[in-house]
């Protein structure tokens, strides 16, 4: 179901439900996916206390929330997404486009969101889009950030492991790095089969950020806050992926994480579109734990049941 509302002093917001969840729209600016969450519950994701209720200007805001951003991370990137987007029905989905980027530091692309929540349960289908409606082509990828609250942890699987014989001599995928990242951090918890990192109000390392990404060939990464699981999916497809290879990265601050996916590098000419899916799930009552074998037994048999 589909309804407008004021939302946290935005009049332009939409908020799509069934019986399970709920998201929310921003459309005064964006789009922004602001609000996910179980009906009467706290929202997973983390919301810009000092941006709320803005629009409008030339100052790059993040809001909050889920956003349509494209790499490499540029000034074009940072183009104030601050305008209101047309909103529109499509069958069973509901699609939020932004104007076009037609301002310095724009590059006359212009984005939209699609989303559609299934009938019953909180399974959700996102479908980026990006369009250059500029002159000339631009080289560039769907990057899909996702804003977590503070206070939980992200887990991301590694490719599987295997000892090494004659069929085990190539290398299996990257583990990039940022000039600010730090693995001996204690957000860091590095396993066999998985990574995670924690998101920390008053971190202790070096830095007060943290980031790595990877090649993932499950295609699956989640974070878990209290007793909430939250899980985002995107289908591998061929293709030169950004950042050495990254599919899926992660980034915390003192503020919240992000769990991010990224599309194959595109060049992309004079009228052309990009497109990038995730499904999303959201599980409750999921035992706390941070152990590997917590994640087997807890987290990947709920994963593999949204397959």
């Amino acid at each position: 179901m589909l309804e407008k509302i004021s939302y946290q002093q935005w009049n332009n917001t939409y908020r799509i439900f069934n019986d399970a969840v709920e998201l929310i729209v921003l459309a005064d600016v964006g789009p922004r996916v602001i609000r996910y969450a179980f009906l009467g519950s706290n929202n997973i994701f983390h919301e810009v206390p000092e941006d709320t209720g803005l629009v409008g200007g030339n100052k790059v805001r993040l809001y909050g929330g889920h956003r349509l951003w494209v790499w490499p991370e540029t000034e074009r990137t940072y183009f104030p997404d601050n305008r209101p987007v047309s909103v529109s029905r499509n069958n069973n989905s509901v699609l939020f486009t932004a104007l076009v980027e037609d301002a310095a530091p724009g590059a006359n692309l212009q984005k939209e969101i699609e989303v559609a929540l299934e009938g019953t349960g909180s399974r959700i289908t996102i479908s980026h889009r990006v369009t250059n409606r500029g002159k000339i082509a631009t080289e560039l990828a769907v990057w899909c950030p996702t804003m977590m609250r503070a206070g939980g942890s992200a887990i991301l699987p590694l490719s599987p492991r295997a000892a090494m014989d004659k069929d085990h001599y190539q290398s299996v995928g990257p583990l990039t790095l940022w000039s600010f990242t730090d693995l001996a951090d204690p957000r860091w918890i590095l396993g066999t089969e998985f990574i995670q990192l924690r998101q920390q109000s008053s971190p202790q390392g070096r830095f007060r950020e943290q980031m790595t990404g990877t090649y993932n060939p499950a295609g699956w990464g989640a974070y878990y806050s209290e007793d909430i699981l939250f899980v985002k999916c995107a289908k591998v497809l061929p293709g030169v992926y950004p950042d050495f290879g990254c599919n899926f990265e992660i980034f915390t601050n003192p503020e919240f994480l992000e769990l991010e996916t990224l599309a194959p590098i595109v060049r992309l000419g004079p009228g052309e579109t990009c497109s990038h899916t995730e499904t999303w799930t959201l599980f409750r009552n999921v035992p706390s734990g941070k152990s590997e074998d917590w994640i087997r037994s807890n987290v990947v048999p709920l994963v593999r049941s949204n397959e």
